[in-house]
C-alpha cells in the first residue's frame, strides 16, 4: 500500500485539480453548494451498492466520486472565506479527539457500548438539547428509525431483551389488524407505521441492518424476477399474457438457482 507522504501527495493532487476545475472549466465554475447536493446523495447510493455488492475496485472509485464532493464543497466555501479544506479536516480531527476521550485522555471505558453512551452525552454537553438533533431530518425513514433508536439507546431509553422487543411487535400487529378490519385509512398507516418501527427495533437487537437486510431481499426479487422475464422472452410469450401458474414455475425455478 502506500505510504502516508504519498496518500498526503495524492490529495494534494486532487486539490491543485479541483483548482483548475474550478478556474477553467465552464460546468464546474457554475456549480454551487445547492446544485451538489443531489449529486453527492447520488454518489453516497452509488457508494452503498458497491459495498452491498463487496466490489471492493467499485468501492474505491465510488470513495473517489465521493471524495471529489468534499473538496468541491471546500472549494466553494473557501471562494466566500467561509472555510476551506483544511478547516473541514481540523473541525472534524477536533470533533474526534473531544468525543474519544479514552483515548486523548484518562476517561476508562469497558466496552464498545460505554464508548457509544459517552458520545452522546459528550453531544449533549456541547450544546446540543436533544440526542436526537444528530438525526438528519432529510434521512430515508427506515434509516432515521434506525438511527433515532441507535441514539436513544445510548442515553439508556433500551428494551432488557428481545422477546419484550418482539412482544412489542406482535402488539403493533394486533393494533394493525383492529384498524385494518375498522377500514380507517389515516389510523392503518399509522398503525403500520407502528409496525415497521418495532420490526426495525427488533432487527437492532437481533444485530441485523434493516436497510442491507430489505436491499438483499431486493436484490434477489429483482434477479428472480429477471429471470422470470427471460424465461418467458424465450417463449416468445409477453408476461402479461402468462398467467400466474406459468409464472411461477420460472419464479420457483429461479428460486433453486
Amino acid at each position: 500500500m502506500n505510504s502516508k507522504q504519498n496518500q498526503l501527495q495524492a490529495f494534494e493532487r486532487l486539490l491543485n485539480i479541483m483548482d483548475d476545475l474550478r478556474e477553467k472549466c465552464p460546468w464546474d465554475k457554475k456549480q454551487t453548494l445547492q446544485t451538489l447536493r443531489h449529486l453527492t446523495i447520488e454518489e453516497t447510493y452509488e457508494l452503498g451498492d458497491a459495498i452491498l455488492d463487496n466490489d471492493l475496485n467499485e468501492v474505491k472509485k465510488e470513495l473517489g466520486d465521493l471524495l471529489l464532493h468534499i473538496v468541491f464543497y471546500a472549494k466553494i466555501g473557501s471562494e466566500t472565506n467561509d472555510f476551506d479544506m483544511a478547516d473541514v479536516c481540523n473541525e472534524i480531527c477536533d470533533k474526534l479527539i473531544h468525543r474519544h476521550p479514552h483515548i486523548y485522555s484518562d476517561v476508562v471505558v469497558k466496552d464498545e457500548e460505554e464508548v457509544k453512551q459517552n458520545w452522546e452525552k459528550l453531544k449533549l454537553k456541547e450544546g446540543k438539547k436533544s440526542v436526537l438533533e444528530g438525526v438528519p431530518r432529510s434521512l430515508p425513514a427506515l434509516v432515521k428509525a434506525s438511527r433515532i433508536q441507535d441514539k436513544v439507546k445510548g442515553v439508556g431509553f433500551d428494551w432488557e431483551e428481545p422477546h419484550q422487543v418482539w412482544d412489542k411487535v406482535q402488539e403493533e400487529l394486533e393494533e394493525l389488524q383492529v384498524e385494518v378490519e375498522a377500514g380507517n385509512q389515516d389510523k392503518m398507516e399509522s398503525e403500520f407505521g407502528d409496525v415497521l418501527f418495532s420490526m426495525i427495533n427488533y432487527a437492532r437487537f437481533l444485530n441485523i441492518n434493516p436497510e442491507d437486510a430489505l436491499e438483499r431481499t431486493n436484490k434477489k426479487f429483482i434477479k428472480r424476477f429477471q429471470y422470470l422475464e427471460s424465461k418467458a422472452g424465450e417463449l416468445g410469450k409477453p408476461l402479461m399474457e402468462m398467467t400466474l401458474a406459468e409464472m411461477d414455475v420460472f419464479w420457483n425455478e429461479a428460486k433453486k438457482l
